[in-house]
């Protein structure tokens, strides 16, 4: 069933919407909240939880793409259980890929200087400039949070040329935030 069949079923507020949506997307669900959170029970219910944030805003919103959006919730609620852990689970593949990215944004774009938005907005610019690769790379890791052999396979390259290309780009979006903090 193609995103629109299914948009069409949350409108009519029919449960089989939420079958259809697990069906497509539920795979790819849980593993942005397996990444995340590392424990299958916790995914679980971020991805449930995520069905019903879907159910109780579709209506009114028509999400186009429907995968971006399911994605965006499953993310934002698997973050949102993370920091509710009282015990952080260490070794969570997210955390990993969170830490090498602390390098790359200026120490006082975070206070000031710079809102969220701000920054999401130059990130944005940046991986607009980027080669195809290097953005899919970019995004599958540190937004969808694959590790460097899934990122590897992927791409059909080594762990190693993985590691090098996500530090250069790294590298390449720390002198462009530091650019634009200069500017401001």
């Amino acid at each position: 069933m193609d995103d629109k069949q299914i948009i069409r079923l949350f409108f009519e507020r029919s449960e089989q919407a939420i079958t259809e949506l697990s069906q497509k997307y539920g795979d790819l669900c849980m593993k942005i909240a397996r990444s995340i959170l590392n424990d299958h029970q916790d995914a679980e219910e971020c991805v449930n939880d995520a069905y019903l944030g879907a159910w109780n805003s579709i209506p009114p919103q028509s999400p186009d793409p429907l995968r971006a959006y399911i994605c965006r919730i499953v993310r934002n609620r698997s973050l949102k259980k993370l920091r509710a852990n009282t015990a952080i689970k260490r070794g969570s593949q997210f955390e990993v890929s969170l830490s090498e990215l602390e390098d790359c944004i200026p120490d006082n774009s975070m206070d000031e200087q710079l809102s969220i938005s701000e920054l999401s907005a130059q990130i944005n610019a940046f991986l607009a400039v980027l080669p195809k690769d290097d953005r899919l790379m970019f995004v599958k890791r540190y937004w969808f949070s694959e590790s460097i052999s899934e990122l590897a396979d992927a791409f059909g390259i080594t762990e190693n040329n993985v590691s090098v290309r996500l530090s250069r780009i790294r590298g390449k979006l720390h002198q462009y935030l530091d650019r634009k903090e200069a500017n401001i």
